[in-house]
């Protein structure tokens, strides 16, 4: 590793992995060397990340290893079964053994369905993950969590299969679209919310500068191996979310997968949904005494400077709150949610009557 790069460990027994964060992509094949047996591969990649996937095929073919790859179409409608049954069809012609490894380039919807395809096939394969987005390097690159969307509901279906490693190229950060370069910063509020209040300061310090230029502002990558190292202590506490401490994680989550279905997949970008999520959340909070007023305002002051939304899209509430009862955190026909009580604090609350919930949503819309 060079004196550039940051390394985040994630402690899981056997199921340990490395997260190493730098620029260019130069040593991956190193990298994934280490991580698998084989010397097989396929390389699953974002529709729109073509000429990535071809020099990163073309370095491991150098390195030794045979490689094939598969395009998944750009955007969220892709976590589909139908795109899962494709990657399938995929890993079967190569044909895959048990050393394949699956490789996943891309943002969340690559990583979460190239990594349910390697859960899956032949009971469980190899993944590593390449995010490209900072939404999935932040955030659903870590955990392992995978998985794919129903009609009725977001990732409804899936599986936990932890990666062998995840390799975070922060060069990508320069080719993303200003709204998915906000969009991830919104999970780094989550984490500064939730978890480390020195988040929020330097995202305060530095939104100005994030939000016209992420890949080149000098707090960027602090921000991301910090959101890691968060991430990776939770993980490491409730794998599988057991205990409910890895709950915490979904902060804003349970109103943001309302926005995403209703709306349709894609209307709006995953943590464009969740910063509306957390405004509700946090108004929630509020509303029940949890949450005091200065901090509702300096959250959804701080969403509006990183270019995020902080209302939520006018129509009827109903078949919002309809999503938002299939909720997995949801226990006993009752709705869960995480709520703030003050910066680093948050619990998991069961007594909100969803009355509570629908005037929040009612309230905020636009």
């Amino acid at each position: 590793m060079s004196e550039n790069e940051l390394s985040v460990r994630v402690d899981l027994a056997e199921r340990s992995y490395p997260i190493r964060i730098g620029r260019g992509s130069s040593g991956f094949a190193s990298f994934l060397a280490s991580l698998v047996k084989g010397r097989l591969a396929l390389l699953a990649h974002d529709s729109r990340l073509g000429v990535q996937a071809q020099n990163l095929s073309e370095q491991l073919i150098h390195a030794g290893w045979r490689v094939g790859t598969y395009a998944i179409p750009s955007g969220e409608a892709s976590k589909s079964a139908q795109q899962l049954q494709s990657l399938w069809t995929a890993l079967a012609n190569l044909p895959a053994d048990r050393s394949t490894a699956v490789i996943a380039l891309g943002g969340g919807v690559v990583g979460d369905l190239a990594g349910f395809a390697a859960a899956s096939f032949n009971r469980g394969l190899p993944l590593v993950m390449i995010p490209t987005t900072l939404l999935s390097m932040v955030d659903s690159s870590v955990g392992g969590k995978t998985g794919i969307n129903l009609p009725e509901g977001k990732n409804l279906v899936g599986a936990f299969h932890q990666p062998s490693g995840v390799w975070i190229d922060l060069d990508h950060l320069a080719t993303l679209p200003p709204r998915e370069a906000s969009s991830g910063l919104a999970e780094v509020v989550k984490y500064g919310v939730i978890l480390d209040p020195s988040l929020l300061d330097t995202l305060e310090h530095h939104a100005d500068y994030l939000r016209s230029n992420l890949a080149a502002c000098p707090a960027t990558a602090g921000l991301v191996a910090r959101s890691c190292e968060l991430k990776a202590a939770v993980v490491r506490d409730d794998e599988r979310e057991t205990t409910g401490l890895r709950a915490v994680l979904n902060y804003g989550h349970t109103f943001a997968h309302g926005f995403e279905t209703v709306l349709g997949y894609g209307a709006w970008l995953h943590g464009e949904a969740v910063s509306a999520g957390m405004v509700c959340a946090a108004e929630l909070a509020h509303r029940i005494g949890y949450m005091r007023e200065d901090f509702r305002q300096r959250q959804t002051a701080l969403l509006d400077r990183l270019g995020l939304p902080v209302r939520v899209p006018k129509g009827p509430v109903e078949p919002l709150l309809a999503v938002m009862r299939r909720d997995k955190k949801n226990l006993g026909g009752a709705m869960r949610f995480v709520l703030p009580q003050k910066p680093g604090k948050v619990e998991l609350v069961g007594t909100v009557p969803e009355a509570e919930a629908a005037g929040v949503l009612a309230d905020l819309m636009t």
